[in-house]
């Protein structure tokens, strides 16, 4: 008992501190991508979206980016607002345009975007650990503060819809969250751009705003990308819609997204959806704005609630791993591990974000230490008991006791289990007067080591487990510790072979010592309580029980040279061996009348002795 509550704390705590390492962020990385693969595809857009790169093509056919005036990008918008009948619902600047330059493309590009009021102008706040008003009169410091804010240049900002276009890449640098909006010092609140753009588009198609995501309180919401780097791609050019190449109508009531579309504006990240591939700012923008149309938002469950069940989870899996068999517990293991992804991903489908390796890892960390554990430990068991089988069993015994997977532990603790054995006791008559006249006594030992030698021998070429030597007796049973087939036979076939084999060393001794000894053995089957019994330092495999006296009363009363066997016995073996009933004449101690005991004659099946 003091065992197996020490047990229970054991996998209580492996499971708690697993637990804890993984809220404590020790599966982050590897959870995080993992998550990314399990859960983001790709997907079909609805072909509303259009990006309009400032790409390798267009800084090659109108020059370096740097050396661009506002005037460019006016004259995009003008051209792709050329036609009132086939205009884009929204138009995405992905450029900041801060602070006045040149009054003419200022004017120019302020005039482009308010004529049809669909633009959208990028704006960027700056964001990091700053000393902010707690609303008590103190202060605190808050990792997540605006520190500045780049808006357009005013003509611009009152022209054009304003939409911040900042990117928040998680800490392992991977962009998987959009921020909806920015909570300015000033109390404003600006939405992101792809925000602005979904509502602006979804008003020019006579449509109400979009629902909005769930959000945390910072405003992020986690993005199921639809397109991977390139998947937006139509390789339009600026420098397409300048020369006007693409025809109007194929933007006609579209999300037309201008931003950097070449390696050299250093505008891309790594996304959740290609760990990669870096994808391009305005590829990302067009994700955000595809998701927000869509409306299928993802939740990401509070890691409270996934603690929660990652630790219940772990505490009945280890029970399991702990006392199960192997192929329970792989299983298990297997259910665990293959279960917890399919139900990520069933859930992910509805809208519900999980942590996708939390718990496999925690399942398979504790699966693979509880195997290691039990390994050790059946092996250590293994071992103690070929130790302790292996004075008093058949080799091949023993190696069917391991075979089986028996209950190691309880073969070696203390206690026993009733089941039905066969039990013979041998004992050799006229030894103690024969040791009584030798002139040596020394000579009585090797002499009764050769009896004994004898008896084990005959017990465990039959499969018998050799109990114990009392003497110059012994008594052996068999049926246990595994079950035997043809185990009342065994028993009689060793009683044979002892008779047998005590004529050749009677005849040894005549010549040596001018007289000989013979046995005299009890065979009985029955049930008996089987099991280690003693003290706790010392304890022997043994049977006891009504079955075990009869046995030793049938040796006590059988003649030298004679086996006794119980009508039990006879009616087990019944055409495999000749018998002579005796009747009742022996009278057995604590048997009453009646009870018929037979002697055995000869055994009549011929099949290989020692079969068990």
């Amino acid at each position: 008992m003091e065992g197996n509550k020490k047990i229970a704390g054991f996998l209580l705590a492996a499971s708690g501190a697993l637990t804890l390492l993984a809220g404590l962020g020790a599966l982050r990385g590897i959870d995080r991508a993992a998550s990314d693969l399990w859960y983001q595809s790709r997907s079909a857009s609805d072909g509303d979206i259009v990006l309009v790169g400032i790409d390798q093509r267009a800084l090659e056919e109108i020059g370096p980016y740097q050396q661009w005036g506002r005037e460019v990008i006016a004259q995009a918008i003008q051209t792709l607002n050329q036609s009132e009948d086939c205009r884009p619902a929204v138009i995405g600047v992905d450029v900041l345009f801060a602070g006045e330059t040149d009054e003419e493309s200022d004017r120019w590009l302020a005039q482009a975007a308010g004529e049809y009021g669909n633009v959208v102008a990028a704006c960027s706040a700056e964001i990091g650990s700053a000393l902010v008003e707690d609303g008590d009169g103190g202060y605190r410091m808050d990792p997540f503060a605006v520190q500045s804010f780049d808006e357009p240049f005013e003509a611009l900002k009152e022209a054009a819809t304003q939409g911040h276009i900042n990117a928040m890449l998680d800490t392992d640098g991977i962009l998987r969250h959009h921020m909806l909006w920015l909570d300015l010092p000033d109390g404003r609140r600006v939405p992101s751009m792809a925000l602005a753009a979904a509502n602006l588009s979804r008003e020019y198609w006579g449509m109400d705003p979009v629902e909005q995501p769930p959000t945390d309180g910072r405003g992020f919401w986690y993005v199921p990308f639809c397109g991977a780097p390139g998947d937006f791609d139509q390789s339009i050019s600026v420098a397409d819609v300048l020369s006007q190449r693409i025809p109007a109508d194929f933007f006609a009531d579209r999300i037309v997204l201008i931003g950097p579309y070449a390696a050299g504006l250093q505008d891309s990240y790594l996304t959740s959806i290609d760990h990669a591939r870096p994808m391009y700012g305005v590829e990302f923008q067009a994700n955000a704005i595809q998701a927000l149309l869509w409306g299928e938002y993802k939740w990401e469950a509070a890691d409270g609630v996934q603690l929660a069940v990652l630790f219940v989870l772990l505490v009945l899996g280890a029970f399991v791993f702990w006392r199960g068999r192997v192929a329970v517990s792989t299983g298990l293991w297997i259910a665990l591990c293959g279960g917890w992804l399919l139900l990520c991903k069933a859930l992910y489908s509805q809208g519900l974000v999980l942590h996708v390796l939390w718990v496999p890892v925690g399942a398979t960390i504790l699966y693979a230490a509880c195997l290691a554990v039990n390994y050790v430990q059946a092996a250590r068991e293994r071992r103690l008991v070929r130790e302790k089988f292996n004075h008093y069993v058949a080799p091949e015994i023993v190696d069917e006791i391991l075979k089986q997977g028996t209950n190691f532990q309880a073969l070696l603790e203390a206690g026993g289990k009733k089941t039905s054995v066969a039990v013979l006791f041998v004992d050799v008559r006229g030894f103690t007067t024969m040791s009584e006249r030798l002139d040596d006594p020394e000579k009585v030992v090797p002499i009764l080591n050769r009896y004994l030698t004898l008896i084990a021998q005959c017990i465990l070429d039959n499969g018998g487990t050799l109990d114990k030597f009392i003497g110059d007796a012994a008594m052996a049973f068999w049926g246990a510790p595994v079950p035997q087939e043809d185990y009342v036979m065994n028993a009689v076939r060793a009683a044979a072979d002892m008779a047998k084999g005590s004529e050749v060393l009677a005849r040894e001794l005549k010549r040596e010592f001018g007289q000989s000894v013979s046995f005299g053995i009890g065979v009985h089957v029955g049930e008996a309580v089987v099991g280690n019994m003693g003290s706790p330092k010392h304890m022997d495999y043994t049977a006891i029980g009504d079955t075990v006296n009869t046995a030793a009363r049938l040796e006590a009363n059988a003649p030298g040279g004679t086996i006794y066997i119980s009508r039990a016995v006879a009616d087990c073996l019944e055409g495999r061996i000749a018998a002579t009933s005796l009747g009742d004449a022996v009278k057995l101690k604590g048997k009453t009348e009646g009870f018929e005991v037979l002697t055995l004659d000869k055994i009549l099946d011929q099949r290989q002795e020692g079969s068990h």
